[in-house]
């Protein structure tokens, strides 16, 4: 007898990606949708999530009570804010579930509480799911340590109108990654606001640059600039479908691991 296919939870189910990662958890063979979560208050709860999208009834009715539908899952896929995270990270810990995080826009203190849930559970959080932006993170670390400061290295990064928090999460990430190439801390060399007449730039600094426009889903590049040559890592989204796709990898990934916190790098197996 076969073992029974691992209970994904959404949560935020009525956004954007809520609604891609329940798509494709329900096309999926070796995982079935166990929940659907929104806030209290939201006219999706009490609906099948599918007749509230606008499609078939997929069974699964939406919540505004967390604790419950995690109680019946293996999972948790969370795409939502901060403060929610914190508490799912919470709740998730509690019910012993895989909780993998794609929330952007954390602060420290949203970042201390994640960790001290990890103790208790699996989290597998990333600032992009995507396996081909995770693949770039590792591709920047390895050229910001190969070139020294004569290359100055710029984060570009475009999303659609709607995006609240900047830099992305992403381009945050790939700072993270090529700062630790170069053995410095990110928060000590990021410069993320060039205004007006803002001198020459520091040697040595990481820049940011952020662009908001229509519907692009997500594009990144890091550039390494030097005189008489420039180096540019790329990764271009062109589908939502890319992050979900890393969502779901991490959920049935983490389910024979130990409690802590995980990225898209240990999914990969790519850790050094």
């Amino acid at each position: 007898m076969s073992a029974p296919l691992p209970g994904i939870v959404i949560t935020g189910a009525s956004g954007r990606m809520g609604q891609m990662l329940i798509r494709s958890v329900a096309e999926h063979d070796r995982m079935r949708l166990a929940g659907a979560v929104e806030r209290k208050g939201h006219d999706w709860v009490g609906r099948d999530v599918g007749e509230a999208m606008g499609g078939a009834a997929l069974g699964v009715q939406v919540t505004d009570d967390a604790l419950e539908a995690f109680a019946g899952a293996q999972a948790v896929i969370d795409f939502t804010a901060p403060a929610a995270t914190v508490e799912f990270a919470h709740l998730a810990a509690q019910a012993r579930l895989v909780h993998v995080i794609g929330t952007t826009g954390m602060e420290e203190e949203h970042l201390a509480k994640i960790q001290a849930a990890a103790r208790h559970a699996v989290i597998v959080r990333a600032g992009n799911m995507s396996l081909g932006v995770n693949l770039l993170t590792l591709l920047a670390e390895k050229v910001a340590r190969a070139l020294d400061e004569d290359y100055d290295i710029e984060v570009i990064e475009a999303h659609h109108n709607r995006k609240v928090d900047a830099p992305s999460g992403t381009a945050l990430m790939l700072g993270e990654a090529a700062a630790k190439g170069r053995g410095v801390k990110l928060g000590e060399v990021a410069d993320r606001g060039r205004d007006g007449i803002t001198g020459a730039r520091n040697r040595g600094d990481i820049g940011f640059a952020v662009i908001r426009g229509g519907d692009i889903v997500g594009e990144h590049d890091v550039m390494f600039a030097a005189e008489g040559e420039r180096i540019t890592l790329r990764h271009v989204a062109t589908d939502r479908r890319v992050f979900a796709r890393g969502a779901l990898k991490a959920a049935l990934w983490g389910q024979d691991k130990a409690p802590g916190e995980y990225d898209m790098i240990d999914v990969l197996g790519l850790r050094e």
